[in-house]
């Protein structure tokens, strides 16, 4: 499995010290963030797309081209890129650019966002989500995948012989997780191209979760992709931790009571019991983490949320020591307890080639082959 946070940016006013960052000392703080993950051992950084206040990483692309510099051993990914209000040809290179620049250290997650004005900030109809998901999706994967590209569709103009540069690394595309939090459709659609399907899982109960993954490992089985079991997943999850659970549930309280997510809603004690979100003890989010696979199966990616409500610089990378210290090293330990032998590993650049590399051999045999019964008839 692979461990590892995703941020949201969101730029949020201390409640406890009526501090507020700016734009400028707020990326600094996600820059130092998504360096410290690396440093305690984590896999995975997550940077998410917003174009809306309060949250500022309007350019995903750049924050992780600056990390790929700046790390060795980092996954740099994306908590959302939206499909929707992008043009997959500027999709195609940038992520085929950055695969470049992090030596394949990267992936990205696709989804349509939860901010309804987006739409028509970027010229589209907020009605047609679901259909603009689908055809850029199935644009953005042809322009990987082929030389060059014949192409006419409903929401952009047509493409005639067009080649997107850079051509992804070691001709193997990005990998692709869609991510969603309610829309069977965009778990059918990763289901129908063998994709991942990222459930974000920090909003609502596990019995809505394990429908939604429940219902991808179907499909995925159903397109002939592997069995249920073998489908790739991932969960979001959030947790606020201190090595007394009450000193936790305490100091987090005045950030979450105001936190842009979910604050001036349901009580901390509330949202902690009918969502994955944890406060308490390492021990507790060892606990609760591992209940997840209960419901969502043995599974290959576990991202928390630890930067947000306005939380201070140092209590976060204080987070991150106790994540990367004492909780992940027990997770990798448990998880890789009874993991049945056909479940894949998390899905990276190299595994990635060495399948496509071995599924060339596969053809190669096989065109052998049928040229060798062709001379045996002809000859006979």
């Amino acid at each position: 499995m692979q461990f590892g946070i995703f941020s949201v940016g969101d730029i949020t006013r201390n409640p406890v010290t009526g501090e507020e960052p700016t734009d400028a000392s707020r990326l600094q703080d996600v820059l130092r963030i998504a360096q410290h993950a690396e440093e305690v051992g984590l896999d995975v950084f997550a940077m998410g797309e917003h174009h809306n206040p309060p949250f500022m990483p309007s350019s995903p692309v750049a924050i992780n081209s600056w990390l790929a510099a700046k790390t060795e051993r980092l996954i740099l990914s994306t908590a959302t890129t939206l499909i929707t209000t992008n043009d997959p040809v500027r999709i195609a290179e940038e992520y085929a650019m950055l695969q470049h620049l992090s030596g394949g250290r990267m992936d990205l997650t696709l989804g349509r966002g939860n901010t309804g004005p987006v739409y028509p900030w970027f010229g589209e109809d907020i009605r047609q989500g679901i259909p603009l998901a689908l055809e850029k999706y199935a644009l953005l994967r042809r322009l990987w995948r082929e030389e060059f590209v014949d192409w006419s569709g409903q929401f952009r103009t047509p493409l005639q012989g067009f080649q997107s540069t850079p051509r992804p690394l070691d001709g193997v595309p990005p990998f692709v997780w869609h991510g969603s939090i309610r829309s069977p459709e965009i778990a059918e659609q990763a289901a129908y191209y063998g994709d991942g399907f990222f459930s974000n899982h920090i909003f609502w109960p596990a019995e809505h979760t394990a429908k939604m993954i429940g219902y991808y490992r179907q499909r995925f089985e159903h397109y002939g992709h592997g069995t249920a079991a073998q489908a790739i997943v991932g969960l979001g999850g959030q947790a606020f931790m201190r090595k007394n659970s009450q000193d936790a549930v305490n100091e987090f309280r005045p950030y979450f009571n105001e936190a842009p997510v979910y604050g001036n809603g349901p009580s901390l004690e509330d949202f902690t019991a009918q969502t994955p979100l944890t406060v308490g003890s390492p021990q507790q989010v060892i606990d609760r983490t591992l209940g997840f696979r209960e419901y969502a199966g043995d599974y290959q990616r576990q991202l928390w949320l630890m930067d947000h409500a306005g939380l201070p610089l140092k209590t976060v990378l204080e987070q991150l020591d106790l994540l990367g210290g004492e909780v992940v090293p027990v997770l990798r330990k448990e998880f890789a307890k009874n993991r049945p032998a056909g479940v894949p590993d998390a899905p990276t650049h190299d595994n990635l080639k060495a399948a496509a590399a071995a599924a060339a051999l596969v053809e190669k045999a096989a065109e052998k082959s049928a040229e060798d019964v062709e001379l045996m008839e002809v000859g006979s």
